[in-house]
């Protein structure tokens, strides 16, 4: 029969265009994971897309009466199985834990994303931009879909191009790179050190106001002693 002539869309719109709330979530979706400018929040339904597919599976499954054994068994074990290889679960996660991812872990497993986090781009968007311009790679595949999901066994083979001018450690990029990273780094051994000692500062303010409180003897006021004379 072959395929279809018009294939069914896989991407559901809001079912209200103009609703503020969720207007504003969305810019704010779109400037924090690098988003596309025009064209962004479509991106943001392909993800709330697939997350309610995934959810309405779960639902389903949790609703069975007894999914402990037989078909529903196996298919409540793939979800899972299926989930944690996306990165979406962690390992030993239950049917129940399905119902707890949002829209941001699931923008967060995007190929963009986990550049990002990598360190090979200093910006979202600046991960975008390597990735269209074909300057990363997932083991020897090079890719140009800045909303590829990831799996989480090839998060460990992420890394620049072959025939990319930053494959080379010497280029100034990448020494740029580096700087920042070690910047970061000693940016938030300071803020731990920093928090570390007020919190000991604090810890010996209560102790010298414990020590300087005045005491129920202290407090109390002594009775006057004798009798007087008729």
């Amino acid at each position: 029969m072959g395929d279809p002539k018009f294939a069914r869309p896989k991407t559901s719109t809001p079912t209200h265009p103009w609703k503020q709330a969720r207007i504003e979530e969305e810019h704010e979706l779109k400037n924090k994971y690098g988003l596309k400018k025009v064209g962004g929040m479509r991106e943001i339904w392909r993800e709330k897309s697939a997350l309610r597919r995934h959810r309405n599976q779960a639902m389903k499954l949790i609703g069975r009466v007894d999914s402990s054994e037989g078909h529903f068994a196996r298919e409540k074990g793939d979800l899972i199985d299926s989930l944690y290889s996306k990165g979406l679960l962690s390992e030993g996660s239950d049917i129940d834990d399905v119902l707890q991812i949002d829209v941001e872990h699931m923008l967060s497993r995007r190929l963009q994303s986990v550049v990002y986090y990598k360190g090979l781009a200093p910006t979202m968007r600046s991960a975008r931009n390597l990735i269209v311009h074909g300057h990363i790679c997932i083991g020897d595949q090079r890719m140009t879909v800045p909303g590829y999901h990831v799996l989480r066994i090839e998060e460990d083979n992420i890394q620049y191009s072959t025939n990319s001018p930053y494959a080379d450690p010497e280029h100034q990029f990448r020494k740029d790179m580096e700087q920042l990273r070690l910047t970061m780094v000693s940016e938030i051994e300071d803020e731990e050190v920093s928090e570390r000692d007020a919190g000991a500062n604090f810890v010996e303010q209560i102790k010298s106001d414990s020590a300087n409180a005045p005491t129920v003897e202290d407090t109390v006021p002594k009775e006057e002693g004798g009798e007087s004379d008729d």
